[in-house]
């Protein structure tokens, strides 16, 4: 699927440039999709050379938080819920330590720690993989998981919308958080329906039901703050989470016995190989995206969706936030910089400028996921994670849109 999507974004951006050189006389576009090709491959070299260090660190601590103990004593208490959902991994293999570390990281919006995480699940999900150049069903659903975006505490959106003039930046929290509950579940009932995964089992149905019920607290308790200090105290809480589990870590490496130095110089070493194997499918994946985008394939097709609309008689102010929706499962910073972009010309405030932000925060760069996790442990073929991660990312943002008119009509 892979393949298929990545010769795409070729063959259509080469179309469109000829297109506009033959018909319309503008050779401009091969040079703005040359200088394209070669700011991605640096840019994807950037990134995984950024990667790095954040990987090393992580890692490390990931090492020491195993042979300390740790993650099997975290993980005990998942081993039900997983062990269901994942049934060909054993209840007490540190794959399930490192994709629970992940996810919780992914909720309170800590990018740069959940990707090494992620990447941790992913190897030690790659022991247990019976054919190691496809993705196994553990796999597909752990990359789902992380696609579907799922999102507790937006504040990096908080703080763009402050900065840009919003009366009121935090507005869009209750928004964000139901519409990334809406793609999770899209996500997860399309790779149970792939993988035939009974969710009607009573232990799962108590999993969901209480992380919902937890969920609705924390939903409570954060909107009844005033707007400055629910930021303050969301960023707050991800900090003491985020540095409670490592000093959690060291404390129970101590407990053990084990030399926390060396387990994390060991797991620091596995961290920049790793930073060094993504490098090409990094490269591939947004030269490719980068080619896409200067040909204006992305400008046409938000174009055609406009004039759907306008011929539907549907109302289009939801088409000047797609750009974001669009960019999206391809790259996060372009997606980024088209929700600033929306924000600026028409205004925070402004109802493509709330739904921007909505879609931001409730869908995920799916293909960089892919690209990065699957690369990282070589796997080639993806099976039916494209397809569910998709489909997870188009419930996001059909979600997006709907809560957007309902809450701002």
């Amino acid at each position: 699927m892979l393949n298929i999507i990545w010769i795409g974004f070729f063959l259509v951006a080469f179309l469109i440039a000829s297109i506009k050189w033959l018909f319309f006389g503008d050779p401009q576009v091969f040079a703005d999709i040359m200088a394209a090709m070669f700011t991605q491959s640096r840019s994807a070299f950037e990134i995984s050379l950024g990667l790095a260090g954040i990987l090393a660190l992580w890692l490390g601590i990931m090492r020491v938080g195993e042979r300390g103990g740790f993650i099997l004593l975290l993980t005990r208490g998942l081993a039900p819920l997983f062990s269901r959902l994942m049934p060909e991994v054993p209840s007490n293999h540190p794959a399930l330590g490192a994709m629970v570390m992940n996810i919780s990281a992914n909720m309170l919006g800590l990018d740069n720690a959940a990707t090494p995480l992620g990447i941790k699940a992913m190897q030690e999900l790659q022991k247990l993989n019976p054919k190691p150049d496809t993705a196994s069903s553990a796999q597909i659903l752990f990359l789902v998981i992380n696609s579907s975006s799922v999102t507790l505490f937006p504040v990096t959106i908080f703080s763009y919308r402050a900065q840009l003039g919003a009366l009121n930046p935090t507005d869009v929290f209750i928004p964000i958080l139901i519409a990334t509950y809406i793609s999770t579940l899209a996500g997860l009932l399309a790779v149970a329906y792939a993988q035939k995964i009974n969710l009607l089992d009573k232990v799962v149905l108590a999993y969901l039901g209480g992380l919902t019920l937890m969920v609705g607290g924390l939903l409570g308790y954060f909107s009844a703050l005033p707007q400055q200090e629910m930021l303050e105290q969301s960023a707050t809480l991800s900090h003491v989470l985020l540095f409670s589990l490592v000093a959690a870590f060291i404390a129970g490496a101590v407990y053990k016995n084990v030399n926390a130095y060396e387990a994390f110089i060991d797991g620091a070493k596995d961290g920049f190989q790793t930073a060094v194997t993504i490098i090409p499918y990094l490269v591939a994946m947004l030269v490719a995206i980068g080619v896409f985008r200067a040909s204006g394939a992305f400008g046409l097709l938000s174009g055609g969706i406009r004039a759907l609309a306008d011929g539907l008689a549907i109302d289009n102010r939801f088409v000047d936030a797609l750009p974001t929706a669009l960019i999206k499962p391809f790259s996060g910073s372009g997606a980024r910089a088209m929700m600033l972009d929306t924000m600026k010309t028409l205004g925070a405030d402004s109802f493509a400028g709330r739904l921007a932000c909505i879609v931001q925060g409730s869908t995920e760069t799916t293909f960089y996921v892919l690209a990065v996790y699957l690369g990282a442990v070589g796997v080639r073929y993806s099976r039916h994670a494209v397809a569910c991660g998709l489909l997870a990312d188009g419930a996001g943002v059909v979600a997006s849109i709907f809560v957007a008119y309902w809450f701002f009509g």
